[in-house]
């Protein structure tokens, strides 16, 4: 039985796209640290990020760089932190942050409430700048 994660990549669960491809799909957060908070996952399911395959773990952070790129652009920060985590959903993900200081990396902070309008813009923004790379 295919769990959440798995779920969002094929569509069967709505998400807030910000880039895909035929290997990967990157989602926001829906309890976001900050705006522009982005999971990065592979389609295929995985729990451990460390039992995905070589190729697939170069493959996802090359894809996950792509996806920093576009965060940074869409949402100007000093930099977009990386983090793997993997405790809460098992399927293998990289968080990726827009930060302006270590703090927003911080998991135990207070996540942002955001509306429904508020995260289409932020996908769409995200989305927009991973087209033009």
């Amino acid at each position: 039985m295919a769990g959440i994660f798995a779920k969002i990549a094929a569509g069967e669960i709505p998400s807030y796209k910000c880039a895909e491809n035929d290997k990967f799909y990157a989602f926001l957060d829906i309890n976001p640290l900050v705006k522009g908070h982005t999971l990065v996952i592979p389609r295929r399911e995985e729990d451990y990020f460390f039992d995905l395959t070589d190729d697939e773990l170069a493959e996802m952070t090359v894809f996950a760089k792509k996806v920093a790129r576009a965060i940074k652009i869409a949402f100007p920060c000093k930099k977009v932190g990386m983090a793997v985590l993997g405790l809460e959903v098992p399927h293998a993900h990289i968080h990726l942050v827009p930060m302006n200081s270590e703090r927003d990396m911080l998991f135990s902070n207070p996540k942002l409430k955001l509306e429904e309008n508020e995260f289409k813009d932020i996908a769409e923004k995200i989305f927009g700048e991973f087209e033009k790379l």
